[in-house]
């Protein structure tokens, strides 16, 4: 029987991304990935190379999804702002990934620097035509767009969803995504 391998490929990314979310990379095993895909641990090495760029590929896959699950629109940065929080709420595992993403493997890939490099020059194309404050320089916009979608889920101290045993209520979300909408609104929308 032929070997699929686009399936065991997705297999495998799934239980990467479960697994480096869970360990990092530095406490994540080949063996635990493999063994969750239903998969033979030379094919991690036959596909991807290296732990290191299984974890890579993993990262490359969570940000093609998130650029396909939100859609960057440099006029409307509160509503981009939304549209991150609520992924990342029904995607929990992500800020861990980005965390350990930034501990363990600091340097940006090509994707990430690509898809960095494009909204900061939407933004001040947005800024030059006057949709958007031009106080801020684009790459300090979309740094505090993005930090501000982030800050929820990466407090200490019982603040972040995930720091307790359950998750946070509706309303306490729908008060969250509000605030978020409301400070990049304050932090883009053109005065005057």
């Amino acid at each position: 029987m032929p070997r699929d391998s686009a399936a065991t490929k997705e297999r495998l990314l799934d239980a990467a991304t479960a697994e480096f979310a869970a360990h990092g990379l530095a406490g994540a095993r080949v063996d635990r990935i493999a063994e969750a895909a239903h998969a033979n641990k030379q094919r991690i090495y036959a596909y991807f190379g290296n732990k290191e760029q299984l974890f890579d590929a993993v990262i490359e896959r969570v940000l093609a999804v998130g650029t396909e699950t939100v859609r960057f629109d440099a006029e409307d940065l509160p509503e981009v702002a939304g549209q991150i929080f609520d992924d990342l709420v029904a995607h929990p595992h992500l800020m861990r990934l980005l965390f350990w993403k930034l501990l363990e493997r600091p340097g940006a890939t090509d994707q990430e620097a690509a898809t960095y490099t494009a909204k900061t020059t939407a933004v001040a194309a947005a800024q030059e035509q006057g949709r958007v404050d031009p106080e801020l320089g684009p790459e300090d916009l979309v740094a505090f767009v993005l930090a501000l979608t982030q800050t929820w889920f990466s407090l200490t101290g019982g603040m972040s969803p995930t720091s307790g045993s359950a998750p946070w209520p509706a309303e306490r979300l729908i008060q969250h995504r509000a605030a978020v909408v409301h400070a990049v609104r304050q932090i883009t929308t053109p005065r005057g």
